[in-house]
């Protein structure tokens, strides 16, 4: 069933990425109807997630995040399939690095950069990196699917990024073997992801909340002398994002245990607080409570 669902939808996903970006984000617009009005997606758990986070906010501010939020999250979804067909010179146009030379300076100094990337804005065109004059090899790692043809499908649609999707298994064998061939690799993480309940050990004032954190970045930095980034993407206006990189940590074993992880979640609560819209509210980021454990 999974091989027949993959033929059927490959086909259809390209015919949608190929459309033009006025037709296209008109489609985004049908699907916000359906997902907000008719269907309403995970509702429940955005209201919940927002409350938590904003609770000195009015009844009507949280409604006017939560439905700029479904619009711009039902962009994401249709700009992950646009991954499909988009060519270099449209993506540097729509996804820009401002600070490149940055990322060359610490390319130079470091035997690999893990970027730490939040579920916020645009993280979908992030490797958009290979497109630009670097020395590393773009490297996203990700949670591999239980469906090998659903799985197959995540590929191929981000393939065209020039980046070889790695899943969490693979990713400190391949940083161990780049490193030990000299291979300069940029490994982008997304780093805010809830861990398993039977995984966590650190636990983070996140949005006023107390929240178990995923600390495996900074682990994987620390093990490898792989320095840290966080990578700062903003919407500009609609299908357009800049991207900031951030140093975090240059010699993360100079860090104390879990420092650079609170760094990171200190930065992307800057983002979320400053623009809301932006950050994945369907994500059930905050179901654990510490006073169970």
């Amino acid at each position: 069933m999974g091989k027949f669902i993959y033929y059927i939808l490959y086909p259809l996903l390209w015919l949608i990425s190929i459309l033009p970006f006025p037709l296209f984000y008109l489609l985004s617009d049908i699907l916000y109807f359906l997902a907000y009005y008719l269907i309403g997606y995970r509702k429940d758990v955005v209201k919940s997630n927002l409350k938590l986070c904003f609770p000195n906010k009015t009844n009507k501010e949280l409604k006017n995040i939560e439905k700029a939020f479904y619009h711009h999250m039902c962009d994401i979804f249709l700009e992950m399939i646009k991954t499909l067909s988009i060519s270099e010179k449209q993506l540097k146009k729509r996804f820009v690095y401002k600070n490149v030379d940055e990322f060359r300076r610490l390319e130079k100094s470091s035997p690999g950069v893990i970027v730490m990337c939040g579920h916020y804005a645009s993280y979908e065109w992030a490797t958009a990196i290979n497109y630009y004059d670097t020395n590393n090899k773009g490297y996203a790692i990700y949670k591999k699917l239980k469906n090998e043809y659903f799985d197959k499908l995540i590929k191929d649609i981000r393939a065209n990024l020039g980046t070889t999707l790695i899943n969490s298994r693979e990713a400190i064998p391949t940083m161990l073997r780049n490193k030990r061939d000299g291979q300069k690799g940029s490994y982008y993480m997304i780093s805010d992801q809830s861990p398993k309940k039977s995984k966590i050990k650190v636990w983070s004032n996140f949005m006023g909340v107390e929240t178990p954190v995923f600390t495996g970045s900074e682990a994987m930095a620390k093990k490898l002398g792989f320095a840290v980034m966080y990578l700062k993407v903003e919407k500009v206006k609609r299908g357009f994002y800049e991207a900031t990189f951030s140093p975090l940590a240059e010699n993360p074993k100079e860090y104390e245990d879990f420092k650079i992880t609170e760094i990171f979640f200190t930065e992307l609560e800057k983002q979320i607080k400053n623009q809301p819209e932006y950050y994945l509210w369907t994500h059930k980021r905050w179901k654990f409570n510490r006073k169970d454990f």
